[in-house]
């Protein structure tokens, strides 16, 4: 189960030895690196008639404020502002070759229009194989990924990632994409700090997380049984 000594130990590191907690201290800059990337993405696609999602329409106003210094504020959350299917177990013994088979999963269709898309795919699922082979541990907190799905993602082959993102940049999408307010504390945070606000926001997000992988480590201990 996941609960607040589990979420405090993802961001921390391991206290046994200084090689897991610098091992996390990089892939808390891999994720700031990353997250940067998807704000930019989320911005293009913001920008005034391109989208109608609630995510943009509602929050447009921020979405144009959020330049370089707000954007790399926001990044700054220890876990992946994306997601791409992270929690569904046959999507990733799809790609993986694990299922017999040859009907792909169900598409989300696609939420990014923009350029750029499938260049922040490439990062974001190369860096997610890469975060889930060296940090199996975090990867869950980090990614939103349960264990069962890090499993699957570590067995992939660098050839199948990358093949996966030039496929299927469409399966890219915010997380939390219909919690609006949630969005508009994170971005309200990072463009202009008061106190401990932007902090808030960021814990507001671990906290989603780590209740949302306790909710499915539920489910599949009753399926289990």
């Amino acid at each position: 189960m996941w609960r607040h000594r589990d979420v405090q130990s993802a961001m921390d590191g391991d206290s046994r030895g200084g090689e897991q907690t610098w091992s996390n201290a990089e892939t808390l800059r891999t994720l700031t690196e990353l997250n940067e990337q998807c704000l930019e993405l989320l911005r293009e696609q913001a920008l005034p008639g391109t989208a109608s999602a609630p995510l943009f329409r509602e929050l447009t106003e921020l979405w144009i404020q959020l330049d370089e210094v707000a954007r790399r504020r926001a990044a700054g959350c220890p876990f992946l502002l994306v997601d791409a299917g992270f929690a569904d177990p046959y999507r990733w013994k799809w790609v993986g070759a694990n299922c017999v088979g040859d009907r792909e999963p169900a598409p989300y269709g696609t939420f990014f229009t923009g350029n750029s898309a499938v260049r922040v795919a490439h990062q974001v699922f190369t860096n997610s194989w890469y975060i889930a082979r060296t940090q199996p541990a975090g990867a869950p907190l980090f990614l939103g990924m349960p264990p069962q799905c890090v499993s699957l993602l570590k067995a992939c082959t660098l050839r199948q990632v990358t093949e996966l993102a030039n496929q299927h940049s469409g399966w890219l999408r915010p997380r939390w994409a219909g919690r609006v307010r949630m969005w508009r504390e994170l971005l309200v945070s990072a463009i202009s700090p008061q106190g401990l606000s932007l902090e808030m926001a960021r814990l507001h997000g671990v906290q989603l997380l780590a209740m949302e992988l306790r909710a499915l480590d539920q489910v599949q201990e009753k399926e289990r049984r």
